[in-house]
């Protein structure tokens, strides 16, 4: 982007999202992403896309691979990278028409649009190469129900239906036309994939730089927020994406993780070949206000020369 004062911003609102981690993410990114020896960036859990969308700005990268288990995601990404003004009509529909109704009649409206939502799910298959005009309205229609919904959550049931209830929100921004754009134009240069994290091992090599922001271990029995999408990621998940990170560190990748700090020696037991760092984030999604606040994450990596 040449507009520094205007950053492309992830496009949906994501329990976890990296936004407001960003200047301590960035601390610990390799040396060689400053210098510019890093030739392709590679996010396979890519969610909203913070950190990918501040690298794809402020780092000289020749190529993007993003990926995700997710296949609404993914058609989402598609979506703006080959249809985004499409899109942009239909969003911009969408928002003429909620705005203008009182509260009541917005609950109704998206109840409806989470029905439409849900029923059409199996219907649409993510994998297909091309941009097909029925992925325009459900894109549409996930960056509505993400934008009105409460807390501005992505979470499905094990049926993989979207089930976060009504957000009371005055004067939600359902059409963004700037930062869409933006983001489309990042997009161009990106390679975008729906599958298995380990897929992405193709493409790896030494001058590559991987991020992986996986669905956290649970901290407490009552706070386990995993469910981005129907596929669960319990323990042998993450013990899978360690030797993932191992396999992936031996090819001579630069390799940054995040995750949860749950403080039963976990991770510093898997990861203990490997750096660890702990940074302070904000808990906003719980329902309970006196729960939220400053918590420790944790930053994996492996052994590369950081430039703070």
């Amino acid at each position: 982007m040449s507009d520094k004062n205007k950053p492309v911003k992830p496009f949906l609102k994501w329990a976890g999202g990296k936004s407001q981690l960003l200047e301590q993410i960035q601390a610990n990114f390799p040396a060689e992403l400053k210098t510019g020896s890093i030739a392709r960036y590679i996010e396979p859990f890519v969610g909203s896309g913070a950190v990918f969308f501040y690298v794809s700005q402020y780092y000289s990268i020749e190529e993007f691979f993003i990926s995700d288990i997710n296949p609404e995601l993914i058609i989402a990404y598609k979506t703006i990278q080959k249809n985004v003004e499409e899109l942009i009509e239909n969003l911009s529909k969408i928002q003429e028409q909620y705005v203008c109704l009182d509260e009541e009649k917005r609950k109704e409206y998206f109840y409806q649009t989470r029905s439409e939502f849900n029923l059409l799910g199996k219907q649409i298959d993510a994998k297909l190469g091309e941009v097909r005009e029925e992925w325009i309205k459900r894109t549409a229609q996930l960056i509505f129900l993400n934008r009105t919904c409460f807390n501005g959550l992505f979470r499905v049931n094990s049926k993989g239906e979207f089930n976060v209830p009504f957000g009371k929100y005055k004067n939600p921004k359902i059409c963004d036309r700037d930062n869409l754009r933006a983001v489309s134009q990042v997009l161009q240069k990106t390679h975008i994939h729906h599958g298995d994290f380990t897929d992405c091992e193709k493409v790896v090599d030494k001058n590559s730089f991987v991020y992986f922001d996986p669905p956290y271990k649970p901290i407490t029995k009552t706070s386990n927020f995993t469910s981005y999408s129907k596929d669960s990621f319990d323990d042998k998940e993450q013990l899978r994406l360690r030797d993932f990170f191992s396999l992936l560190d031996k090819k001579g990748a630069k390799l940054m993780l995040s995750n949860s700090d749950p403080r039963d020696n976990f991770f510093e037991t898997a990861y203990e070949r490997y750096r660890i760092e702990r940074v302070k984030a904000s808990r906003n999604i719980n329902s309970n206000a006196q729960k939220r606040g400053k918590i420790n994450e944790l930053l994996i990596m492996n052994n590369y020369p950081t430039y703070k």
